[in-house]
């Protein structure tokens, strides 16, 4: 197999994946709202709540919320153990500046990769305090920041889809009379 065989392959699945997410996120049952909710839900969760417990979280808060319990579940997805790599340090750092701390780039990379690498409460609770605090600090204003985009995006997608749909349905009505 070729190199560019294979990158076509690995963006095909990518590009499969993401048709299918988006198949999920507007297929809901429910109004755009009630799924658009669920979705921001489960994002901000996902930004602010560590890996390891965050569909414990989500789905609970989904019935509180009286959002799409699949939205609030596949919106924590945002932290999968490939995107933490990424996400939780960025997330930390940001933290230590809002809390003030002295953290570096380096001492939060090493703090963040058990985490990231195991995804259980041990490593969380084994980093230190100001980690911690960075952690949840940074986690809140990601989530501040991607809840109402997920929110808007995915009600927006809903409609979208759902217009589109009648639209189709009305030009087959049309088409058989």
């Amino acid at each position: 197999m070729q190199n560019s065989d294979r990158i076509k392959t690995k963006e095909g699945r990518v590009k499969r994946y993401f048709k299918l997410l988006y198949s999920k996120v507007v297929r809901g049952s429910g109004t755009p709202e009630y799924i658009a909710r669920g979705w921001a839900l489960g994002m901000f969760v996902g930004c602010f709540v560590p890996i390891f417990c965050q569909l414990i979280v989500a789905v609970p808060l989904s019935f509180v919320f009286r959002c799409s319990k699949i939205g609030a579940a596949g919106g924590t997805f945002i932290t999968t153990p490939p995107t933490a790599v990424f996400i939780y340090p960025v997330q930390v750092w940001i933290g230590v500046r809002l809390i003030g701390g002295s953290l570096t780039l380096t001492e939060i990379k090493d703090a963040t990769a058990a985490l990231v690498k195991n995804g259980d409460y041990h490593s969380f609770i084994s980093m230190s305090g100001e980690v911690i605090a960075a952690f949840f600090a940074g986690g809140f204003l990601w989530g501040l920041i991607m809840t109402p985009l997920t929110y808007y995006g995915v009600k927006y997608l809903v409609v979208r889809y759902r217009r589109m749909r009648e639209e189709r349905k009305k030009k087959r009505e049309a088409a058989v009379e």
